[in-house]
């Protein structure tokens, strides 16, 4: 009877270590399961977070492309020229005194459908073929100029100051150039030959200079 029953409990015994240890591999498999996906899911994270970096960089991307085509949008004026403007020469109304000179006027006016600047000096240049004298020109870096935008149909103005009363002892009003014409030349363009009008804008002015010099001042629009 003692050695049947030692027999049960030597079986039971190694039943029960079997049990444990089929157990502990059990436990062993799962950890090692739950270990395998814990790194799946850990390297499909910086996968998705790749992507999402990727898109973040996309639509940043995106935005400056919209940015530089608004900024790059505006449009330039276009430079005042003989093609879009006409030009006036005015003599003056009043002749010269000894405390004031004789003030004659440019005037530049925009015959494009769109605005015009004038930027640089402009150039007016006498020359009296009849008694062969001059050529004398005058600009306005001096007096100014800066920029000066001439809207559509618009006009801008710049006085011409000379004396054109002869202190020599000759013909008072009997000047060494005396012209119906002068030649006018915009910043960085050809020059043009313009009329001489009287100072009312009618035909058959006289632009006469009794010196050797002239002043053209700055261009302003009213």
């Amino acid at each position: 009877m003692r050695t049947r029953a030692c027999t049960r409990i030597a079986a039971a015994g190694a039943l029960v270590a079997l049990s444990a240890l089929a157990l502990t591999g059990c436990n062993s498999d799962d950890e090692a399961d739950a270990a395998t996906g814990s790194s799946a899911s850990t390297a499909a994270s910086p996968g998705a977070s790749s992507g999402s970096s990727s898109n973040g960089g996309s639509s940043s991307s995106g935005s400056g492309s919209n940015g530089g085509g608004s900024s790059s949008g505006g449009g330039v004026t276009a430079a005042c020229t003989t093609q879009n403007t006409s030009a006036q020469f005015r003599q003056s109304a009043n002749h010269a005194s000894e405390s004031q000179a004789a003030a004659g006027s440019l005037r530049i006016t925009n015959s494009s459908g769109a605005a015009c600047t004038i930027v640089g000096p402009t150039v007016v240049t006498v020359t009296d073929e009849a008694k062969g004298s001059g050529p004398v020109s005058a600009d306005n870096s001096e007096e100014g100029s800066d920029a000066v935008d001439i809207p559509a149909g618009g006009t801008a103005t710049a006085n011409v100051m000379y004396n054109d009363v002869n202190t020599e002892g000759t013909a008072r009003l009997s000047c060494r150039t005396e012209s119906s014409t002068v030649n006018v030349a915009l910043p960085k363009d050809a020059g043009t030959t313009v009329n001489v009008m009287k100072a009312d804008g009618s035909p058959g002015g006289v632009f006469s200079l009794c010196a050797d010099s002239f002043k053209l001042g700055a261009f302003s629009v009213g």
